[in-house]
């Protein structure tokens, strides 16, 4: 009997540590861990007293304000750009690193500050930007040789865009597409200078003859105003 009794016993032992190690490591995993502390500031009702104090909770955060501001008595929490009452830990949560919070009394209340325009904390969010016009250029190869390819995108409102895509091809080419519209260029104002140059002179041959005509008519001719014939002179 003493023999089976130990025996039971040096069973029973590595059973039990397995479980409480087992419970301890359940505990461990269920309990959640502690969120770290956030920077928050909070002043006195009329805005004189202004401090910065550190809580990971709600419950922390109004003892760190009743302390850090010397106030007796209960205590709660408002943000103090709007006078939004903190009273849930859910809400508390989603507040950002350095929000403004009031502390009040009982029969003290929440009241806009006196001065235009002040602020006196940094949670209030930048208002959202509304990109009217964005122009990206891209500018890239396709092939060494290649002198380089350029893309222009332009976006308007974040919604409509266009794009254009020019490539330039290899420089000998380019080169010779250059050169051959300068030799159609040289072409085309040569054709229009000799144009313009016949009809500039026809122009001028018309106009002197014009002129030439015209006096014709106002001097006549000197063997017009003589006679046809003299008279035959007497015979001595």
């Amino acid at each position: 009997m003493d023999y089976a009794k130990s025996l039971s016993q040096r069973l029973a032992a590595p059973v039990s540590k397995c479980v409480s190690a087992s419970a301890s490591m359940t505990q461990q995993l269920l309990a959640s861990p502690a969120p770290p502390p956030r920077p928050y500031r909070v002043c006195n009702w009329d805005r004189s007293l202004r401090k910065g104090v550190m809580a990971p909770s709600l419950a922390e955060l109004v003892c760190q304000a009743q302390s850090a501001l010397d106030m007796a008595g209960p205590i709660s929490l408002v943000l103090d750009e709007d006078g939004t009452a903190v009273e849930t830990e859910s809400f508390f949560r989603t507040l950002e690193e350095g929000t403004v919070l009031m502390a009040l009394s009982k029969g003290q209340s929440w009241a806009a500050p006196k001065t235009p325009g002040y602020q006196l904390g940094l949670s209030r969010k930048p208002p959202r930007r509304i990109d009217v016009a964005c122009v990206t250029f891209d500018l890239y190869k396709t092939h060494p040789r290649d002198l380089g390819c350029l893309n222009v995108k332009a976006t308007l409102y974040g919604t409509y865009s266009m794009s254009y895509d020019l490539r330039c091809y290899g420089a000998r080419r380019l080169m010779k597409e250059a050169l051959r519209w300068t030799l159609f260029t040289m072409q085309a104002t040569g054709h229009v200078l000799l144009g313009t140059s016949c009809y500039m002179q026809q122009l001028l041959d018309a106009t002197e003859e014009q002129k030439e005509g015209e006096n014709r008519e106002n001097n006549p001719a000197l063997p017009n105003l003589l006679p046809l014939s003299l008279p035959a002179l007497p015979r001595s």
